[in-house]
């Protein structure tokens, strides 16, 4: 039994390993990582440990790769100096605050319903900088280049559900001055909130490996291993990304 266990566990493994090499996006060089001394803008990844979202200046939702759902945003936020996006399956995202009160049932339908499920997108308005708007989650600072910055930004804008021109309101949000919107793309076990996080930063240039970005520690080890960018110490993480 032991034997077979083990061969069983190691076809697995390889499987794994394979899927990641098929699966790994090279990223752009082009876009990824802007030049020293280059126009940049500085955006920050952060993770709740299930979950992960991006934390945007507002005033980038107004510039070049924008469009009506975001400048939408922009104005709905106006209040607010930067804003948090995360997207994920509409019942389960809306009825999960924490890890802890993750309902088995919702998590079972969220991932395995064939075809997929409907997707939101929670935005979240910042009054106080990143760190102390999140301090107890990992953050990730990154700098994109303008041009990475601009197609980040249409990929998000496309994360929209329109109607007549207007991103679709859903309700509020889970915490601070939040709102859900009515978002594109089907949730699944192969299209989980982590994915859809690393598919924007791949849209920035950024390289990014799916079957690692599956859960936010394993897309923190590939920011760092594969984009060379990694979470702010703890040590230094109150005074930094204001």
């Amino acid at each position: 039994m032991l034997p077979r266990l083990g061969r069983a566990l190691a076809g697995l493994v390889t499987l794994l390993i394979l899927a990641a090499v098929l699966t790994a996006r090279p990223g752009d060089p082009a876009l990824y990582p802007p030049a020293e001394g280059a126009d940049a803008e500085t955006i920050h990844l952060v993770s709740h440990g299930w979950h992960s979202g991006l934390v945007l200046p507002r005033d980038a939702l107004t510039g070049e790769g924008t469009g009506s759902a975001l400048r939408a945003i922009a104005t709905r936020f106006r209040d607010y100096p930067r804003l948090e996006f995360g997207w994920g399956e509409a019942r389960f995202y809306r009825a999960t605050p924490t890890l802890a009160e993750v309902d088995v049932g919702l998590a079972l339908a969220a991932l395995f319903t064939p075809g997929g499920r409907t997707g939101v997108v929670q935005v979240v308005g910042l009054e106080r900088g990143v760190r102390e708007s999140f301090p107890h989650s990992d953050i990730v600072p990154i700098r994109l280049s303008q041009a990475g910055l601009a197609r980040l930004l249409a990929r998000l804008d496309a994360s929209f559900r329109l109607e007549a021109g207007q991103p679709v309101a859903g309700g509020p949000g889970l915490y601070g001055p939040s709102l859900f919107y009515e978002g594109e793309g089907r949730f699944s076990a192969l299209n989980l909130c982590n994915h859809w996080t690393a598919r924007l930063l791949d849209a920035a240039g950024l390289p990014i490996t799916p079957v690692v970005d599956t859960h936010p520690a394993g897309l923190l080890l590939d920011l760092r291993w594969r984009a060379g960018v990694g979470a702010l110490p703890a040590s230094t993480a109150a005074t930094t990304g204001r």
